[in-house]
């Protein structure tokens, strides 16, 4: 059965909590008067599942907004939690198009991979909208699917040339589990390498969960790289961290990460994190007018034992805004369109934009752990 949430009848918007997906397919395509729900595709097991707290709690976030105004389309808002892990048991593309063919759905926002989002597009079909708001390799053309999250050549480029510069970077290893956006990404990475005029010293996949970074790191170390791009996802990318700490491997080699955020920071622990960087278009300790508005919104809703702050699950909170301004300004244009086309899409976020060549695009910022946090922002 759903959960239900006490405050609910005293505070209608306060929380909105998920339908969970049995109950249903229980009730099969009934759905609430006027209700308008929204299928929450994040990853709630595996390596990724370390985001989903902060993901569910920032969406809520939304809901708590979207439906002290107008809901979406004049009808209150209901998410309906879905796990969108690689790991989970259900194939993904089995239970969206169930649930689209029953009627039960009217959108989908995804925080997750993109090796789902590739299998996704293919089963959607434009019958619903589809907001995709992590980072992400880029090139998603299409129609009726929506990332917003920032790219290789927004968020890596810039970083990489900034640190090599800065560090006096010549040869470069990287690492990644073995799916499309690691391997996208380091695409674009070796293109900057040769830009830069650095070298290559090694590029390595492995697969999700791998029990032990033990030989991943030893090959680190025997490829003499001066700095490493770690695209290893959650538990993953804590388990590399600590094992590189454990060395002291920070004396010899820099990091740089494009998905480490305020969870994984705080899993890998204070000592294993000297010399790492991440790059992205939120923090959660970013001091920016948009940050601090939203920050206060998120624990004035959760208390200040809410889960950590951070750009993965920021981005699910911006992903339902977006797809209200989407619907209410556009209409059924989104069935014709796709992210290449770059609407002009308004709407909440905890991020900032600022035009770029003609397009308003998020800023992008390369920060540096310290213990448990982020400092020394860099706007890129």
């Amino acid at each position: 059965m759903p959960r239900e949430d006490p405050d609910l009848g005293r505070q209608p918007d306060a929380l909105s909590w998920p339908i969970e997906l049995a109950d249903l397919r229980e009730r099969g395509p009934l759905r609430a008067p006027g209700s308008f729900r929204v299928a929450l595709l994040i990853p709630m097991c595996g390596p990724a599942g370390i985001w989903a707290p902060s993901c569910i709690s920032c969406a809520q976030v939304a809901v708590a907004e979207l439906n002290r105004a107008n809901g979406i389309q004049g009808r209150r808002v209901q998410l309906v939690m879905i796990d969108a892990a690689v790991e989970a048991g259900e194939p993904i593309e089995e239970i969206v198009n169930e649930l689209i063919e029953l009627g039960a759905i009217d959108a989908i926002v995804g925080m997750h991979l993109s090796a789902v989002r590739q299998r996704l597009s293919k089963v959607v079909q434009k019958r619903i909208p589809y907001i995709y708001t992590p980072l992400y390799e880029g090139g998603e053309t299409t129609p009726g699917l929506f990332a917003i999250g920032e790219t290789p050549r927004e968020q890596l480029g810039p970083a990489m040339t900034t640190l090599s510069r800065a560090f006096r970077l010549k040869k470069w290893a990287l690492i990644g589990n073995d799916y499309v956006w690691p391997r996208a990404s380091h695409s674009y990475a070796k293109s900057c390498l040769k830009q830069m005029g650095a070298a290559l010293a090694m590029e390595c996949y492995v697969p999700f969960g791998l029990p032990s970074m033990t030989g991943l790191v030893e090959k680190v170390v025997a490829s003499g790289a001066d700095a490493v791009l770690v695209s290893l996802v959650g538990q993953d990318a804590v388990r590399f961290n600590r094992e590189f700490g454990r060395r002291g491997l920070h004396r010899s080699i820099l990091r740089l990460s494009c998905a480490l955020e305020e969870n994984g920071l705080m899993a890998c622990g204070s000592g294993n994190l000297e010399r790492h960087f991440s790059v992205s278009s939120y923090f959660g300790s970013v001091a920016t007018e948009e940050n601090a508005s939203f920050k206060e919104r998120y624990y004035a809703l959760h208390g200040e034992a809410a889960p950590a702050l951070n750009a993965l699950g920021q981005s699910t909170y911006e992903g339902l805004h977006y797809l209200a301004a989407l619907l209410r300004n556009f209409g059924d244009v989104w069935r014709e369109r796709s992210t290449r086309d770059g609407l002009p899409v308004i709407h909440a976020s905890g991020r900032s934009f600022a035009q770029k060549n003609g397009v308003k695009r998020a800023s992008v910022y390369l920060a540096r752990a310290d213990g448990v946090q982020f400092c020394d922002f860099k706007l890129l």
